[in-house]
């Protein structure tokens, strides 16, 4: 008997999903576990059915504790209800549970699936729980909502660190990071400065970055020029996506949300309600990641089977509706008949594309962040955000100025970003959110301070929407000035 065969079994769980869930989780199943899979596999219910019983999450207790258990989550596209507090299940399994790393290889199958570009090989890595993933929006005013962008460090090190380290274990040349620094010098800024430390830890491994908005514009163009990706999570989950459509199909790809306590593999795409139940949807996404919860449990012989099999399937032209292509295909099939021709490749491997080739044994160093010395925070001011419709910024400084606030000093009047006040421009358009500068004449900025311009403030008829400290960290400034000041 091979040693696939009399392995440990690994205990997983698995969710079925919604639409086509059902229907792509069997396919995958059968094919992994016919390959020589040795798992021990929990089924919880999430989705539709847990929304309905008024789980707002989607995911109902008892599920956690199996998550917990097993530590290694296959889960197939769920439905998220629109409208009401509903929240994605993805991102509260992902935060909750500490998945901080997304990883989606992207490689074209040309010529047997179209694509503009036939040898494009790319391996995005997003950061998966902060950014303005967080959530945190507030309406503020009647004309302006605020989102939240969080970047922290050790969030930051630990993608980047793992980025490198899937470079090393995986013979990848290069690590390529994209931020918006050049706009977001504190947020991004921080996510590149991290970036630059960590590749010097590994010179074997080429690094360079990119401006998001040109970087992707080159990625569209050249990805043969890319191999890694580590990116924040919003540009992250814009461009996986891109990624994945350039090589193709969205429908094809699969990713995996690796963290320190448990990780879970997905397809990428969404549950298509419409075509659930009619043994038309690719499987091929959700057993990609399959095959990376395979590796992941060291099952990487069965992922190497699974995926030359499968690479052969598409050579030979047995295809699923959604790729299927008149002179490239050969047999157009279901769920079920491709995943039966998946397991009848198994042991085969392609003739014309590059065979799967996974490491073995490799350890990945993903140490938890160092602690670093704290810095010396000072405080200098506070910033003052007010509700004042149709407001004239020379006026509100008129009010202000007048106001009790000896050592205290007014210094900018901000309005979404821009300096309206002193010598603002006529021509720059103003919203009813204004921002107020404070800052002390004698360095610090104290609490005392700060309750002595809100009381001001709000007894001056202002209305305060909210307050943010402005602090130096070992004198270096760390907050923005105004676009003009």
């Amino acid at each position: 008997m091979s040693t696939i065969a009399t392995a440990k079994k690994v205990p997983i769980t698995v969710a079925y999903g919604d639409g086509i869930g059902p229907e792509i989780m069997e396919a995958t199943l059968r094919i992994i576990t016919a390959a020589g899979a040795a798992l021990d596999i929990e089924r919880i219910e999430i989705g539709e059915s847990v929304y309905s019983k008024g789980f707002e999450s989607g995911i109902e207790p008892s599920a956690w504790e199996s998550l917990r258990r097993t530590k290694v989550f296959l889960k197939a596209p769920i439905t998220t209800p629109q409208g009401g507090g509903f929240k994605s299940l993805n991102v509260t399994v992902r935060k909750t549970l500490g998945m901080y790393a997304n990883v989606r290889p992207c490689a074209s199958l040309h010529p047997y699936v179209a694509t503009k570009h036939p040898r494009m090989d790319v391996v995005i890595v997003r950061e998966n729980e902060e950014d303005v993933y967080g959530g945190i929006e507030h309406r503020q005013s009647d004309q302006v909502t605020q989102c939240l962008r969080l970047i922290s460090r050790p969030g930051s090190e630990r993608v980047i660190r793992y980025a490198f380290e899937y470079a090393r274990a995986n013979a990848r040349r290069k690590v390529t990071c994209f931020t918006k620094d050049n706009i977001m010098k504190l947020t991004d800024g921080l996510f590149h400065k991290v970036f630059d430390e960590i590749a010097a830890e590994y010179p074997e491994i080429e690094h360079e970055h990119w401006i998001v908005d040109i970087g992707a514009a080159k990625l569209a163009d050249t990805p043969e020029q890319f191999d890694v990706l580590v990116l924040p999570n919003l540009y992250g989950d814009i461009l996986s996506d891109v990624a994945a459509q350039m090589t193709g199909s969205v429908g094809l790809a699969g990713s995996a949300n690796i963290g320190d306590h448990c990780s879970m593999f997905e397809a990428i795409h969404g549950s298509a309600p419409r075509r659930a139940g009619q043994n038309l949807a690719n499987p091929s996404g959700l057993l990609h990641g399959a095959l990376l919860m395979l590796v992941h449990i060291g099952q990487s012989d069965v992922a190497e089977r699974v995926h030359n099999a499968w690479l052969r399937t598409i050579e030979d032209g047995i295809h699923t509706y959604d790729i299927y292509a008149e002179g490239v295909s050969t047999r157009k099939v279901g769920t079920r008949e491709f995943a039966d021709a998946v397991i009848e490749r198994l042991g085969l491997e392609p003739r014309h594309l590059r065979p799967a080739r996974y490491a073995k044994g490799v350890q990945m160093r993903l140490d938890p962040p160092a602690p670093r010395p704290r810095a010396e925070k000072r405080c200098v001011g506070a910033d003052v955000f007010i509700d004042e419709p149709n407001g004239d910024p020379d006026r509100i400084a008129e009010r202000i100025l007048r106001l009790p606030l000896d050592g205290i000093g007014l210094t900018v009047i901000a309005n979404r970003g821009t300096k309206v006040w002193p010598n603002g421009d006529p021509e720059t358009f103003r919203s009813d959110h204004w921002c107020c500068r404070f800052e002390a004449s004698g360095g610090t900025f104290t609490p005392e301070h700060l309750v002595r311009v809100l009381q001001a403030m709000i007894g001056a008829g202002f209305d305060v929407i909210k307050h943010e400290g402005l602090y130096t960290f070992d004198g270096a400034r760390g907050y923005s000035l105004a676009q003009g000041q």
